[in-house]
């Protein structure tokens, strides 16, 4: 079988697909870490599918044969990924409802501008230490830390434990023999965390879900946490380091931006067909013996799906270099009952961070020639190694500001009364300034004054961000 790790799937993972594709049809056999074997949907309507009827396709892995019996060992790099927890996505029925509703009643307590304010925050503090070199590496100083500062802020840790908390969400999902280790960490370090929020209510995610109708246990309090926190990280930091990529050397989308065809909204909506964060999503499991694509699938059985090889399907878009703006319906964030419930949060901090970037660092362009950039894959999903830019070196934000503007944003609740519902819409965030002695935290205050400004601020806020976009190209 083929296998979905190693040296060529990391090298060519898309070739990989396409490959199975041409020998298998819809759904082809692979191979997962440590020889495991399993079934590669490849199909969009397959993928859709498999997504959409849990009665065929189940999330709870304890009926998945091969670990039933002892094929796959209990320390195997793929159990903190596939193996049973007590939380959403491993459940199906009235315990995946009632589970469902603790979750997306607490995602819906987050307040679209509270969020946007933290982002804000967040990615002005992360330019600021590399805004006076004039060069930096986006990848490693900028999209491998906003996600996580974020998701941390808002389920109620410290800014501190944001370190050791990127290296082990990065580790579980790369696998080894180390994954066990740090899923172990972040439970360990989310269950103190739920203990302490039971005692202590604050404004934040840890405490909503101790607190919700549901009843939710601190083991099921804490394995949703680690859910958020593992997900929502990996994913963001892959949208955000793609999206970022695209803008800077993709020239499919340089006239559409700079003539006002396309928002950043639209560019990341781009992203999520072509590099979906995710490009295969654990796991499927056959409830009984069927034929599905073709093949012969037998009761327990694991299936993975393969949304990046759904999102190029030659039936459903023939032509892929044609755009695909205000279109959603691609696969990244999956389909049916286990969508993913925060990704309007991984899209709001997406679109906002890129545009404190861009209005921060206006001629802000590609260091290497775009040849040079390079990608490591693991089974799951695919990461940018770097992106070298460079632009013209400007000043830190000034200590007063940037002390004044944290503690403002710091005293803002990420709640609101009534729960933000739907997408977050583009507009609703205050692009930061693109002056060189303003920092991105300044502009959060003038966030949180200006929120509800009339017309006239919110249509010279637009035009000052399409004017830091068309600065980007001007030298084209």
């Amino acid at each position: 079988m083929t296998a979905l790790y190693g040296p060529l799937a990391q090298s060519d993972p898309h070739g990989v697909y396409e490959k199975l594709r041409a020998e298998h049809g819809t759904v082809a056999p692979v191979e997962l870490e440590g020889g495991v074997p399993a079934w590669l949907v490849l199909g969009y309507r397959e993928n859709t599918e498999a997504a959409r009827n849990p009665a065929r396709f189940t999330r709870d892995s304890r009926i998945w044969r091969d670990f039933n019996e002892g094929r796959v060992p209990q320390d195997s790099p793929l159990v903190p990924v596939l193996g049973w927890r007590p939380d959403v996505v491993s459940v199906d029925g009235e315990e995946h409802q009632r589970l469902r509703a603790a979750v997306n009643d607490t995602l819906a307590k987050f307040d679209r501008h509270g969020i946007r304010r933290h982002v804000q925050r967040y990615a002005g503090q992360l330019i600021d230490g590399f805004v006076e070199a004039g060069r930096a590496d986006l990848v490693a100083q900028f999209s491998e830390h906003l996600p996580m500062l974020v998701f941390a802020r808002l389920i109620g840790l410290t800014e501190e434990q944001g370190p050791k908390l990127i290296e082990a969400s990065a580790g579980i999902v790369k696998g080894g023999e180390k994954a066990m280790e740090y899923n172990n960490f972040i439970i360990e370090t989310l269950q103190t965390l739920t203990r302490e929020r039971r005692r202590t209510p604050a404004h934040d995610l840890a405490t909503w879900m101790v607190q919700h109708p549901s009843g939710l246990s601190d083991e099921e309090a804490a394995n949703h946490l680690r859910m958020v926190l593992v997900a929502g990280n990996e994913t963001t930091t892959n949208l955000i380091s793609s999206t970022l990529r695209m803008v800077l050397t993709d020239p499919r989308f340089r006239a559409s931006l700079t003539g006002g065809l396309m928002t950043l909204p639209d560019a990341v909506e781009q992203m999520l067909w072509d590099e979906p964060p995710l490009m295969v999503c654990p796991a499927r499991f056959a409830t009984h013996d069927m034929q599905f694509g073709g093949q012969d699938i037998k009761q327990g059985d694991l299936l993975v799906l393969g949304f990046a090889a759904g999102n190029t399907d030659p039936e459903i878009r023939p032509d892929l270099s044609a755009p695909m703006h205000g279109n959603r319906s691609h696969l990244a964030f999956s389909r049916g009952p286990h969508e993913c419930p925060g990704q309007d949060i991984g899209r709001a901090i997406t679109d906002t961070g890129v545009d404190v970037l861009l209005s921060r660092l206006p001629d802000l362009q590609l260091a290497v020639p775009e040849e040079q950039l390079s990608w490591t894959a693991a089974t799951w999903s695919r990461h940018l190694d770097a992106l070298p830019v460079q632009f013209t070196p400007q000043r830190r934000s000034e200590p007063d500001q940037e002390a004044a503007a944290t503690r403002l944003v710091s005293q803002q609740p990420v709640s609101n009364v009534a729960p933000a519902q739907g997408r977050v819409p583009a507009e609703s965030a205050t692009p930061a300034a693109p002056a060189p002695a303003l920092s991105a935290a300044a502009d959060a205050m003038a966030a949180i004054a200006q929120a509800d400004a009339a017309a006239e601020a919110e249509a010279r806020s637009r035009r000052g961000f399409w004017s830091s976009l068309a600065g980007i190209f001007r030298r084209k």
